[in-house]
């Protein structure tokens, strides 16, 4: 019985970890590597695995860095199943088909470039196999995945549909109980459920995004970007908010209908400019049996979810391009997250140069992403092989993560039962070294931050 750190050890993205247990192969997670395009390009280099002799999947939740590499080991092998709680297999459909179509796009655009046939990381093809393989299981009950290993998925309170994964693994006459927490949410986070409590452990995966920090306070938060809301109405400019299509795009929408009156939002045309995320938040409304209570109140006093009046809905490549023509009164929401693509990098170049205008930072930016250099507030960002002054005021609200602080995730880890050993994964070394010292000194916790390649093995737990 093993477990082998093979992604997101050492870094955030690239979630992926090999369980080995009675000659089965499972592996936790198979996500994409993200941030600068060094790192992108490691997501073509071999699996340290073979592909083929895996066994099934359990997915944590469908974010790409967590099931974006699942068409690429279709493409070299794995025909196994896909494990994944309910919302999170409508999800990463959604995802997997819009990332393959942008590989495929980006593939040809490379190949006129270079006058030279490039292939794609993996294709609308690999991506519809993954498709047939996801095998949908609900929250609490447990499930076989291979003879030997047994999973039962929690709600993690990350985004809808997002599991810490308990595992109880036998081999002969052993038992482990292994617990894997995806990516664990924030406490008091609206529309989901706080991170569930888990009190049994013989080892704990435990990421460790914000190991390093303490987030503000949402409703500090809240009230923030009221006031950017506020200034960007006076100073007539736009505002942009890059934002994952799952998750955060829900949560700004939730915030905005809710505070629609208190930031006179009606003076402002408000774009939803993403495909996908106008798709995912489909799957959101559709799945109100995983709200919170407070989004469950809302959705019964108002027959949905808090209205947007002005809100429109973008789909096509022609409505988005049209944004880009209004000079001031426009809020807008788009991807990617990290604006290292999509729309958001048009609406980018659009509007940066110009000081009147403003851009809300809500989420984690990858080291090498265009949205960490936004974060950092660099003189030039090169766009589109242009090099552009960054002139628009620039506002990093962390109160809005998807991920808990190092608080959430002590709190989270004070359910179990004794102090299991961590291994802290999904985390930069600086944020993993803060964490580790931040648990042993809270909790008394043995902490180990492993890295690619390492093994543990489960047999030598006490």
């Amino acid at each position: 019985m093993k477990i082998e750190f093979f992604g997101a050890a050492g870094e955030v993205t690239g979630s992926c970890h090999v369980l080995r247990v009675g000659g089965k192969t499972v592996l936790l997670d198979c996500g994409l590597i993200q941030g600068s395009r060094s790192d992108e390009a490691r997501n073509a280099d071999p699996f340290p695995f073979d592909p083929a002799a895996v066994d099934a999947v359990v997915l944590s939740h469908a974010h790409l860095d967590h099931c974006g590499r699942l068409p690429l080991l279709v493409k070299r092998g794995f025909r196994g199943p896909v494990f994944a709680q309910s919302a999170s297999c409508d999800l990463a459909r959604i995802l997997l088909a819009d990332a393959a179509r942008l590989e495929e796009r980006d593939a040809a655009y490379q190949s006129r470039k270079r006058g030279k046939k490039i292939k794609p990381l993996f294709t609308e093809h690999e991506a519809a196999e993954v498709m047939r393989q996801l095998q949908p299981r609900p929250y609490r009950k447990p499930f076989e995945v291979v003879p030997g290993v047994e999973v039962r998925f929690r709600d993690a309170g990350h985004i809808l549909g997002s599991c810490a994964v308990e595992l109880k693994v036998s081999e002969g006459a052993q038992e482990r109980r292994i617990v894997f927490s995806g990516d664990l949410g924030q406490y008091d986070t609206p529309i989901l459920h706080d991170p569930e409590c888990i009190d049994r452990a013989d080892v704990v995966l435990m990421e460790s995004t914000y190991g390093g920090r303490r987030h503000r306070d949402r409703s500090e938060t809240i009230r923030e970007i009221g006031e950017v809301i506020s200034n960007a109405a006076a100073g007539k400019g736009n505002i942009l908010i890059p934002a994952f299509a799952i998750g955060r795009s829900q949560e700004v929408l939730y915030q905005l209908g809710k505070n629609y009156e208190e930031w006179g939002l009606h003076r402002f045309q408000i774009f939803l400019d993403s495909p996908m995320a106008i798709e995912a938040s489909n799957v959101y409304w559709n799945n109100t049996q995983l709200y919170d209570e407070e989004a469950t109140r809302l959705r019964e006093e108002n027959g949905g979810m808090p209205l947007l009046p002005n809100l429109r809905l973008t789909r096509d490549t022609e409505e988005s391009m049209a944004i880009n023509r209004i000079r001031s009164g426009a809020i807008i929401i788009a991807g990617s997250g990290m604006c290292n693509g999509g729309r958001i990098v048009h609406h980018l170049k659009h509007n940066m140069e110009h000081a009147s205008n403003h851009v809300i930072i809500v989420g984690y930016m990858a080291r090498g992403s265009i949205g960490r250099k936004l974060v950092e507030r660099e003189r030039h960002i090169r766009i589109h092989g242009q090099d552009l002054a960054l002139r628009a005021q620039v506002h990093t609200v962390g109160g809005l993560s998807a991920h808990g602080d190092q608080d959430d995730m002590a709190r989270w880890y004070e359910c179990f039962q004794g102090t299991p050993p961590v291994y802290l994964v999904h985390g930069e070394d600086d944020a993993r070294a803060d964490f580790r010292a931040y648990l042993a000194q809270r909790c008394g916790a043995d902490v180990h931050a492993p890295m690619p390649g390492e093994v543990l093995d489960l047999a030598e737990l006490g």
